[in-house]
C-alpha cells in the first residue's frame, strides 16, 4: 500500500472548486501587488488569531528577518532560540547582524527548554526566539517572564503553528511579534511561498508594513532600509479560501495523531509526540523517535511508506555556525531529537487503514 509523506493533490481536490473562483478573481484584477486580498487575508488571520494586526510577507523566514529589522536587532545583540528547528530561526537572526544563542530542547516536545532561557541571558541579549516545533507551542509563560525582567523582545517562530494554542491563547498572541508560514505543505499552506507576522503594537506592525516594502510608506521615499518581503495577491486569494477549512483539516490532523498514539501504546520502541495539557497541537508534523531510525527510513521507503527527518543535524553542528564555538555535546537533547526523529503521515485526508498500516510496518521492523 502507498502512503505518502503528505498528499497536497487530495487536499486541492476537495476545494478545486473554491480555489478556481478566487484566482480568476485576482488575474481579472490584475493586481498581483498588494491587492485587496492581502488586506482581507491580514485582518483574517490577524482575527483567527487574537492579534490586533497582521501583516503579509513573502515567506516564513523574511517574516523572522523582517521582524527582526523593524524591532533594531542587529550587529552587537544576541538572541536566544532552539538548536533543533528549520535553519531559518537562527539563519535569519545571523543574517540580520546578530548572534544566536542556543538553548537546549525539551525532549518531550522539541521545543526550547523554558527553564534554562534565563541562565542564556547576558548584557547582549536583544530578543528570545522561541520556536513552536511540530505544531505545538512552546511553554510561552516563564519564556514571558524572563523577557519582562529582562526587557527583551519576544518573537514566536511559529511557523509551523497557525492556530495551535498554549492556556487558550493562539501561536503568535503571545510575544512582541509571531511569525507564521504559509510554505505549501503547512497546515495552511498556499501555492508557493508566503508568510505573514502577526502582532498586538499597532505601531510595530505599521513599521513592518514598511520594512516588507523597502522601508517606505510613500512611494520612492524611504525611511530605513528594508527589503521586498511582499505576499503575492494570488497567494492570499488562495489562502482566503483554504483558511476557512483550517480548523477541520487541524482537528482532523489531531484526530490521526490520536489513532497512532493508539497503535503504539504499549510498544515502547516507538516515542510518541508529548501534548502538554495546557497546549492544543494542531501536529503540522507527527513525530516519533526510534531506535535504528535511519534504517527504519529505509524500510519504509522501499514499502512504499512517505516519512522525513525533522531535523537530521542541530544547527549548532551545522558548518555554517562554526564560528559560534559550539561543540557536540552541548546539547544533548537537541542532537538526541535529531538522530532518533522521524515524522510520519498525519495529513487530514489519510484513510485509517492507511494509518494502521503505516504503525503496522514500523512495530514490524523494530520488533
Amino acid at each position: 500500500m502507498k502512503v505518502p509523506l503528505l498528499d497536497l493533490k487530495a487536499q486541492f481536490a476537495t476545494i478545486k472548486d473554491e480555489i478556481a473562483p478566487a484566482i480568476q478573481a485576482v488575474l481579472d484584477s490584475q493586481q498581483f501587488i498588494n491587492g485587496p486580498q492581502v488586506k482581507e487575508l491580514e485582518a483574517a488571520v490577524a482575527g483567527y488569531s487574537g492579534c490586533k494586526a497582521a501583516v503579509g510577507v513573502s515567506s516564513g523566514t523574511d517574516a523572522l528577518l523582517a521582524v527582526l529589522m523593524a524591532l533594531g536587532v542587529g550587529r552587537g545583540d544576541e538572541v536566544i532560540t532552539a538548536p533543533y528547528t528549520f535553519f531559518a530561526t537562527a539563519g535569519s537572526v545571523w543574517r540580520a547582524g546578530a548572534k544566536p544563542v542556543f538553548v537546549d530542547i525539551d525532549l518531550d516536545t522539541y521545543n526550547i527548554d523554558a527553564s534554562k532561557v534565563a541562565a542564556a541571558v547576558t548584557r547582549k541579549t536583544k530578543a528570545i526566539l522561541p520556536v513552536h516545533l511540530f505544531g505545538q507551542m512552546a511553554d510561552m509563560d516563564p519564556i514571558m517572564e524572563v523577557a519582562r525582567e529582562h526587557n527583551l523582545y519576544v518573537i514566536e517562530d511559529a511557523a509551523q503553528a497557525i492556530g495551535a494554542a498554549y492556556k487558550g491563547r493562539k501561536a503568535g498572541s503571545i510575544g512582541t511579534a509571531g511569525c507564521l508560514s504559509f510554505f505549501p505543505s503547512k497546515n495552511l499552506g498556499g501555492m508557493g511561498d508566503g508568510g505573514m507576522i502577526t502582532t498586538q503594537d499597532p505601531q510595530l506592525a505599521e513599521r513592518l508594513a514598511a520594512c516588507r516594502n523597502h522601508g517606505s510608506k510613500v512611494k520612492y521615499h524611504h525611511e530605513f532600509v528594508g527589503g521586498n518581503f511582499r505576499l503575492d495577491t494570488l497567494q492570499a486569494a488562495v489562502l482566503l479560501v483554504k483558511l476557512r477549512h483550517l480548523d477541520t483539516w487541524s482537528a482532523a490532523r489531531r484526530d490521526n495523531a490520536a489513532k497512532y498514539d493508539r497503535l503504539f501504546a504499549g510498544f515502547d520502541k516507538a516515542v510518541t509526540p508529548v501534548v502538554r495539557d495546557y497546549n492544543v497541537s494542531i501536529f503540522n508534523q507527527y513525530v516519533i523517535r526510534v531506535p535504528r531510525r535511519d534504517e527504519l527510513l529505509a524500510f519504509l521507503k522501499q514499502q512504499d511508506i512517505g516519512a522525513e527527518i525533522y531535523y537530521p543535524l542541530s544547527l549548532h553542528d551545522q558548518e555554517c555556525f562554526r564560528p559560534l564555538k559550539y561543540k557536540k555535546g552541548d546539547f544533548p537533547s537537541s542532537e538526541k531529537a535529531a538522530a532518533e526523529s522521524l515524522a510520519l503521515p498525519v495529513y487530514p485526508e489519510l484513510t485509517d487503514e492507511q494509518i494502521q498500516h503505516v504503525a503496522g510496518k514500523i512495530i514490524e521492523f523494530l520488533s
